[in-house]
């Protein structure tokens, strides 16, 4: 119920910053009722279902869902991929990620190459 009154109120990008806020509800409380093929597909066409998505991912730790979308041009994946693989403390499979998707992405490059967090 609440998702379909939001939806109908929301827009991407409105001048309404209050539309614009309802969007990005939108997204959350579809990530939050588990409407996950519903946000892959706004994914699509929309940026912010498309982060949300991916950082979704990223929190529940699905480094091959996150290697899927990032092989498929979804740079946002990428670096979340490599976040997650630093986390797990894996720095040579996280730079290998980058090196396999886009070796051109200067910041996945700066995020795999960065120190470890405890040193």
């Amino acid at each position: 119920m609440a998702i379909a009154m939001v939806s109908s109120f929301s827009e991407c990008y409105s001048q309404d910053h209050y539309r614009h806020n309802a969007h990005l509800w939108h997204m959350e409380l579809l990530v939050k009722a588990g409407l996950f093929p519903e946000l892959a597909e706004h994914a699509k066409t929309d940026v912010h279902a498309r982060r949300r998505l991916d950082r979704f991912l990223y929190e529940e730790g699905r480094d091959s869902e996150l290697r899927q979308r990032a092989q498929r041009g979804d740079r946002t994946a990428l670096h979340f991929l490599v976040r997650l693989l630093r986390a797990r403390g894996e720095r040579t499979a996280a730079q290998q990620a980058v090196a396999d998707i886009d070796p051109a992405d200067t910041y996945a490059i700066e995020l795999a190459h960065q120190p470890p967090a405890d040193g």
